[in-house]
């Protein structure tokens, strides 16, 4: 389990003086956590490793945004930092679709679908999402989808 993964992380980097990396860490454990929370009340409950996959694509997906922020102020050290804790956050995932096995298998799922055109999108990315979930960032399936609809 991935859960498993980040703890034995987390004292490898302590016990080896990291400490950029066990920051990052206990950012991921505090997100998990807070999702934990969210799902309490909820009566469906995702697979594990799927819930831990997506709140890691959305860290890397905030981080990302921001550091494209901060390239665009002129602050280059705390765009560093936040590509740096992509990387660390990019360790637990994974691993992803490469651009041809991703085409394959969304190029299946409209044919499956019988999707045209852009009307048919919502559709096509219910099942993306669904069967591909954790293989392939979602913002990157959704060009990949709009390129065959197109």
């Amino acid at each position: 389990m991935i859960r498993d993964e980040i703890k034995a992380a987390l004292v490898t980097a302590m016990k080896g003086g990291d400490k950029a990396s066990t920051g990052t860490i206990r950012l991921i454990q505090s997100a998990l956590k807070n999702r934990d929370i969210e799902l309490r009340t909820s009566s469906a409950t995702p697979d594990d490793d799927l819930l831990v996959t997506e709140v890691l694509q959305k860290m890397i997906k905030q981080r990302r945004e921001s550091a494209d922020l901060y390239r665009k102020g002129n602050r280059a050290e705390l765009a560093d930092a936040e590509e740096a804790e992509i990387a660390v956050i990019e360790r637990f995932l994974p691993r992803q679709m490469s651009e041809d096995e991703a085409r394959t298998a969304i190029s299946a799922i409209i044919a499956e679908t019988g999707a045209s055109g852009m009307k048919d999108m919502g559709k096509v990315m219910g099942l993306v999402k669904e069967r591909l979930a954790g293989q392939i960032d979602p913002a990157r399936a959704s060009g990949l989808v709009k390129a065959a609809l197109s």
